[in-house]
């Protein structure tokens, strides 16, 4: 299951946030700030989508999220990996390496986390 844009946004404010009430989150958003309506149509779909739950506190809510932010991305890049790369990691670093604007200095970062890896398998 995947998020639209919107739900997206919405729910980097409530992983952000870790717990939150709509007026919380209403609060994050720039200016021109979307109507309570909609917001609340947003949590209710990500609810039945299963990536958020609620505490009833009376008549407010206080959503949390029920996906880790960490499981969702890594989600969406094995996809990205799978469909546009051959399911090749390689091709994709080879990829992110050469057409991305990555500076040296960036690129011996990359290299170090890659020899940590390497060291823990």
């Amino acid at each position: 299951m995947q998020l639209s844009k919107s739900e997206e946004q919405l729910m980097q404010f409530l992983w952000k946030r870790k717990k939150a009430f709509l007026k919380d989150l209403l609060e994050d958003f720039a200016t021109p700030k979307p109507a309570t309506t909609t917001v609340a149509t947003l949590l209710k779909r990500m609810k039945d989508k299963g990536f958020i739950d609620y505490t009833l506190y009376g008549k407010s809510r206080e959503y949390y999220p029920l996906v880790k932010k960490t499981d969702y991305f890594s989600k969406h890049v094995n996809g990205l990996i799978k469909h546009f790369f051959n399911d090749s990691a390689t091709q994709f670093a080879s990829f992110f390496t050469s057409e991305t604007n990555m500076s040296k200095e960036e690129l011996e970062e990359l290299r170090a986390l890659i020899d940590q890896q390497i060291k823990k398998k």
